[in-house]
């Protein structure tokens, strides 16, 4: 196990020369990184009018599991491989390959009329315990707390849960969203809402707080201070060969996909 582990080494980068033909190319995975698939699979479909690309969400656990099963090409995730996932590849004879395409920031955002500015980790995971159940105990308003989480099977919900919760669960009292996108939805239409998001979610209909009085940016995701930080994921069932190599080379290009990285509001890797 520890020598898969080991060749599961992220690849940042990849410039092979092999044979690619056209053809139909299936993503699958994160809502995370679906705005990243979906605006670099636009222009690469632009240059490349012959291939066509199918893209869906549905969760980094759906991606990866799909890539086990053989029903997509290339599975987003905002999280890397778990050791139970790559014991259930390697029972079906697959052998999953992780690409590193970005970074992102987790966020909690609420209400824009909520005054709430900052709050400190340990604060975020009371509120998600539970515990803290009023705004006006973290200096808001006099209002009881509706917390947004995301459903167990997302990535973001296992990388919230590592390093805000401390491996703790969320409170069963919390509201569960399948997506980042229906998460900002919930948080705009509830005055006491606090959710979490990936960076490239975040928009005026929603207000970013600082954790620990720090504010999530494309700085402070790149140089380690925000303290709700990730890379995200495309995982291949093999070394890709093919239409989907040849998409991978696009997205990790320098000027091409990782300019689409920053446009996407995410995190690019140069």
């Amino acid at each position: 196990m520890k020598k898969f582990l080991l060749m599961l080494t992220i690849v940042s980068f990849v410039f092979s020369s092999t044979i690619v033909w056209a053809g139909k190319l299936v993503i699958k995975g994160s809502t995370t990184v679906l705005p990243i698939a979906q605006k670099v699979a636009e222009a690469y479909m632009k240059e490349h009018p012959e291939t066509k690309i199918s893209i869906s969400g549905g969760g980094s656990g759906n991606g990866i599991k799909a890539i086990i099963d053989g029903s997509t090409d290339i599975a987003d995730s905002s999280r890397f491989i778990k050791k139970k996932e790559i014991k259930r590849a390697m029972k079906k004879g697959v052998y999953p390959v992780p690409f590193r395409v970005a970074y992102d920031c987790i966020i909690p955002v609420i209400h824009p009329s909520n005054s709430v500015k900052n709050l400190s980790l340990d604060q975020l995971k009371k509120i998600y315990q539970g515990k803290i159940k009023n705004w006006k105990d973290v200096g808001g308003p006099d209002r009881r707390i509706s917390v947004i989480s995301r459903d167990t099977s997302s990535g973001t919900y296992e990388v919230w849960e590592k390093k805000v919760m401390k491996k703790e669960r969320v409170f069963p009292g919390a509201l569960l969203q399948a997506s980042n996108g229906a998460v900002v939805q919930v948080v705009n239409k509830n005055k006491n809402a606090i959710g979490y998001i990936g960076i490239g979610y975040l928009d005026q209909s929603v207000k970013p707080i600082t954790v620990n009085g720090i504010e999530g940016t494309i700085a402070t995701t790149l140089n380690g201070t925000f303290p709700i930080s990730r890379p995200l994921f495309m995982f291949t069932e093999s070394w890709p060969t093919g239409e989907t190599i040849k998409f991978l080379n696009y997205l990790l290009h320098p000027d091409k996909g990782q300019k689409l990285v920053s446009q996407a509001g995410y995190v690019p890797l140069y």
